[in-house]
């Protein structure tokens, strides 16, 4: 709602774009909310730089790193009516066997960051797909404890806070981390396919 989640994926586009022979593309899931509601909610306007995406974009990609905010420990309904919409991809299984993983932002330390990442693999279990955690690669900077930080095992994350808090400089670089690892392990899993 307030571009934390945009921000890390800026970030992970980087990572990811930094191993050799990887295409990186940023899409968007449609808004359910009205124009009046975000407004009421302070958001600030969506990105017109970044498309939105429909189910019949996913077959295309070798992998995917969803982001969002978490929504009371979980998914939003945003991204929830998004995979909703992905029947027909189910039914022809044609997202089987892609890694995928996730990265979020939440209001505050304790608000969900592991539990939404979790209400994901529910939808990436149904398509066959294979969840790929960020694990503790990132070495010491998981167990930093002198700054206030997100992320988890299960992806980059930040703490936004009402808004005004922005992604610290350790967030970014978990985020750039992930995204480099994240398109490493998509590389050799398309390579061992092909």
């Amino acid at each position: 709602m307030y571009g934390h989640a945009a921000t890390l994926a800026e970030e992970i586009k980087r990572g990811a774009a930094s191993v050799a022979g990887v295409e990186v593309k940023l899409w968007q899931v449609p808004e359910t909310l009205s124009d009046e509601v975000l407004e009421k909610m302070s958001a600030p306007p969506k990105r017109d730089d970044v498309p939105v995406i429909t189910p019949a974009d996913l077959p295309e990609a070798d992998g995917f790193l969803f982001g969002f905010a978490s929504r009371f420990g979980m998914m939003p309904a945003q991204f929830k009516a998004f995979m909703d919409g992905t029947g027909g991809l189910w039914c022809e299984q044609k997202l089987a066997g892609k890694p995928a993983g996730f990265f979020c932002s939440t209001g505050c330390q304790g608000c969900g960051q592991e539990t939404t990442a979790l209400t994901g693999v529910t939808q990436l279990a149904h398509h066959g797909m294979i969840f790929v955690p960020r694990g503790y690669t990132f070495g010491a900077g998981m167990f930093e404890m002198d700054e206030v930080k997100g992320g988890s095992p299960y992806g980059a994350g930040t703490y936004a806070g009402e808004g005004s808090r922005v992604p610290s400089a350790l967030e970014l670089q978990q985020a750039f981390h992930q995204g480099k690892s994240f398109a490493e392990i998509a590389k050799k899993l398309k390579g061992s396919s092909a």
